[in-house]
This record gives C-alpha cells, structure tokens and sequence, in this order.
C-alpha cells in the first residue's frame, strides 16, 4: 500500500489534471500593459479568477480604492468606446504615448491600445519632474494623465525655463479626476497642445469625450438641481454611475458639440437602484445571480422584481429611487436591446461563468 501511494506521490508531480504552482499561468502588469511606478499602490500577486479578463480598482477618489471585476463579454464594447475616444482626439496608428499613471490604461484595456496600434511608456517615478524629463527624452506625441499634475508640471517648465526644450503640437487626454480648466491655456503655451477631456472609470471603461457620448447604450436621466442647474445622472447600459453633470446647449469647453459638462460633475444624492423588469434570459435564478456579480464586481445595486418576466424580447430595466426618497422621485424606465447593452453583457457573463465552472477538483463541494 505504501509503494501504491509512493508512486501516486511521483506520478503527481510529473502529470495530472490540475496545474502545479509553477505550471499556472500567470497575467504580469506587463501582461496588462500597467507595468509602470506609482506611489499609490504596492504589487500584490493574486489568484485572478478564469472568469474574468483581469483585476483592477476604483481610482479611490470618493471612498476607498475598491476591487473591480472586468469580464470577457464586456470588453468588445469597452475597447470600441475607447477606439472612438482616440479616432476624436486625433490620436494616430504607431503614436507614442506617454500614461502618467499605469492604472489608467486599465480603463481603456491594455487590449484597445494594441489592437489600435499604439506604443507606450510610464515615467520612471510618479513625479512631475520624472514627468518633465519624459517628456524631454521621448518626445510623445499623446500624454494620458490626470490635468492638475500635468497643469503644474508644466508650470514648473516654464519657472525654470525650460519649457522651449519640450515637444510641441501634443495630444493631451485628461483622466481620472475632473478637469482642471487652468490647464488649457498653460498647454497651448508650453506645449501648444490640444486638451481632451475623458470621462468614465474603472468599472466600465471610457463613457465620454469632451462632453460626447462615447457608447450608444448611454442614458441621461434627471437627478434634481445644483443651484439653478438642472442636472443629470449618467446611466450605462441601464446601470447608474452615480455621478450627475450639467447638459447645456452652448457645450463642453473642449468641444462646443459635447452638451454633456463632464468637468463639473457631482455626486448623485440619492442613487438610484435597478430593478429588473424583464429579461431574455429563461431563469429568475440566474438573474438573481448576476445581480449579486453585479454588486460585488461593479458595485452597482440591481434587484429583481417578484413579477419578473422571463424569455422576454428584450431587457427592461426600472431606475427607482432609494427609500429615503421614497414616493418622492419618479423612476425611469430602460429598455434594450441599444440601451441595455452594459446590463446585458453582464448576464452573458455570468451565463459564460455558470456553463464554465471551477475546474479545481480540490474546490468542488461534491465529487
């Protein structure tokens, strides 16, 4: 009995269905195109599940920097917006970009600058003078950052006199934070730069450019005012951002076309839940599970009505108010299959993830 389990014992380490340590595949940052220095964060290795395409977080902004899930099916549609953002910007095949904070490529994919065929490159230390010897040494023609940092850097330049030694006629697309509007005309005249504005985060990738809609499934409903402005909350494929702007005829200050002034938003107060009304899918179970995906990956709260309609044509989406406005705030109705576009991605996610198991045998409650 004992040479039976010796040879099991050799036997395993030289073959078997389940993967050794060594023998797991492995996502690098440079795997993800992040492999940059920020100060922000330590490298932490994971055990990333199948199911998703990678790991990122919430940029922290408003709360703690949150783990966020970004799935397979989502993707096509996440590199597409950002293929749009960068054809509007006038970023080219083969440019060189400069990303100021790794993370940032997460939100368009590592996966949407190769396909459209960009090189980039991160600073050596997340600094402004690292920033400003970057800029010098490989003379970008697009910077991807956050607008205050790149305001004062270039500040910086010209108090010591050496803005003339930078590249000009730049690409500058700020993220991550609202835009900082003293930033235009400091990049005109140090770099004489075109600024875009991009909004979106983390969870679902790059959702406009200054001011324009970069995905068909974006919804705008109303969300009170600030002051004598009326604003609006931004929806994505039926699910809430929670974030509210100014819509304005007379348009975004990158671009009088763009009615969306995304460098004045808000947070909206109350948020608004999602309530499914109906679905394609054949199994309130299943929708039940999504939902709960949803919250843990996403962190957007999305319930399912009692009445529920299965095998429904398309998916119908009600945005109801929180209870502490109860009876005070209409809801809004969504329906697909253009608008839904987001939520319903994420069904076909968890449908993939149900038909696709753990594979770990070790894991299984049952054999």
């Amino acid at each position: 009995m004992a040479d039976m389990l010796a040879e099991i014992g050799e036997m395993v380490k030289e073959f078997g269905s389940a993967p050794t340590f060594a023998e797991m595949p492995r996502r690098l940052l440079a795997d993800k195109g992040i492999a940059g220095p920020t100060s922000a964060h330590v490298i932490e290795e994971v055990h990333s599940p199948l199911n998703f395409a990678y790991l990122t977080f919430t940029t922290g902004s408003s709360a703690f920097q949150n783990i966020v899930g970004v799935t397979y099916a989502e993707l096509p549609e996440r590199v597409r917006a950002s293929h749009q953002a960068l054809v509007m910007a006038g970023v080219q095949q083969g440019d060189e970009v400069l990303v100021t904070y790794p993370p940032l490529v997460n939100v368009f994919s590592g996966e949407a600058f190769k396909s459209y065929g960009l090189h980039w490159s991160f600073l050596v230390r997340s600094s402004r003078d690292a920033f400003l010897a970057a800029l010098y040494e490989k003379k970008p023609r697009v910077v991807v950052g956050e607008s205050s940092f790149i305001r004062s850097a270039l500040e910086d330049a010209k108090h010591m006199g050496v803005a003339h030694e930078l590249p000009s006629n730049l690409i500058i697309l700020t993220a991550g934070t609202p835009l900082d509007l003293d930033l235009l005309p400091v990049a005109e005249e140090v770099l004489q730069a075109k600024v875009h504005d991009l909004y979106g985060c983390q969870e679902f990738g790059w959702l406009a450019l200054d001011g324009v809609p970069l995905r068909p499934d974006i919804s705008l409903v109303p969300s009170g005012n600030e002051g004598n402005q009326k604003m609006f909350e931004m929806v994505v494929g039926g699910l809430p951002m929670g974030d509210s702007f100014p819509v304005t005829e007379s348009g975004h200050v990158c671009n009088r076309n763009g009615k969306i002034i995304t460098y004045r938003r808000q947070r909206s107060y109350p948020e608004y839940e999602v309530i499914v009304k109906a679905s394609a899918l054949s199994s309130s179970v299943t929708l039940g599970r999504a939902a709960r995906s949803i919250l843990r990956i996403k962190g957007r709260i999305v319930k399912i009505a009692p009445d529920v309609v299965t095998n429904a044509a398309q998916t119908e989406l009600e945005l109801v108010p929180d209870y502490i406005t109860a009876g005070k705030q209409e809801g809004f109705r969504i329906e697909g299959p253009e608008k839904t576009k987001m939520f319903d991605d994420l069904l076909q996610a968890q449908l993939d993830y149900q038909q696709n198991g753990k594979a770990d045998p070790v894991w299984k409650k049952h054999s």
